[in-house]
């Protein structure tokens, strides 16, 4: 979705804002930080699993179903139009993103909050990082538009060109990465360890989105030269 072709932390907080590090040394905390989480997430919580699941399920979701319709035109005619089918698709996904911040955030309230974390320093920064990872998300979507977003090229609904402005000047896939920053944000606002973890769920499913989906649109652009290049 984010990905149209057309489209360590240094040292932020004084060391006392960071004492529930469990005494970790800071150089060591980007090679443990996993573990380190897991010590303080009971993965086996229903509202936990709730969550990853829902992180799980949403790309998996909207890559079935756009390599389907691009396979048998089955939305495109349903719903009269292209444009019509990319809609609605587009409507289910943003329900489902809803759904998904809906279990990410019960998770994070269903299990206690870190105290090392539970500062300001912490917070503040979990606010920039909430404010440029809606940047990027905002950014996106303007750049690529409805269709240009959710799928429409699975539709048929091509761009004529690949989307290069900003964001996409920048960095790779703005869109992945700008929801997964809203959710580490999130998660650093409420001090929240079961939020860290699964805002590495988040990271995870969108790497793996995109390695899915990459390679599949380019090869609709590549058939779009092709047709271009044969008339």
């Amino acid at each position: 979705m984010a990905g149209r072709p057309g489209p360590g932390w240094g040292r932020p907080f004084p060391r006392e804002c960071c004492e529930g590090l469990g005494g970790l040394e800071y150089g060591q905390v980007d090679v443990t930080v996993m573990a380190w989480l897991f010590g303080y997430v009971d993965v086996t919580d229903s509202a936990f699993i709730v969550a990853t699941l829902s992180i799980a399920f949403n790309p998996l979701f909207w890559n079935m179903v756009a390599r389907w319709e691009h396979n048998t035109r089955a939305l495109s005619r349903v719903f009269g139009s292209p444009h019509a089918a990319c809609y609605c698709l587009g409507a289910v996904i943003l329900l489902l993103n809803c759904v998904r911040s809906h279990c990410f955030t019960e998770a994070m309230k269903s299990q206690p909050k870190l105290e090392g974390l539970d500062c300001h320093w912490a917070y503040y920064l979990g606010l920039a990082i909430l404010a440029v990872g809606t940047l990027f998300v905002t950014t996106s979507f303007l750049a690529l538009g409805f269709t240009g977003t959710f799928l429409g090229d699975y539709f048929g609904i091509l761009m004529e060109a690949k989307v290069t402005s900003f964001p996409f000047s920048i960095l790779d896939n703005p869109m992945y990465w700008g929801s997964t920053a809203v959710y580490l944000g999130w998660s650093l606002m409420h001090a929240s360890p079961a939020g860290l973890l699964l805002t590495a769920v988040v990271a995870i499913s969108y790497t793996i989105a995109m390695l899915y989906e990459g390679p599949f649109t380019e090869e609709i652009y590549r058939q779009k030269q092709k047709g271009v290049k044969s008339k």
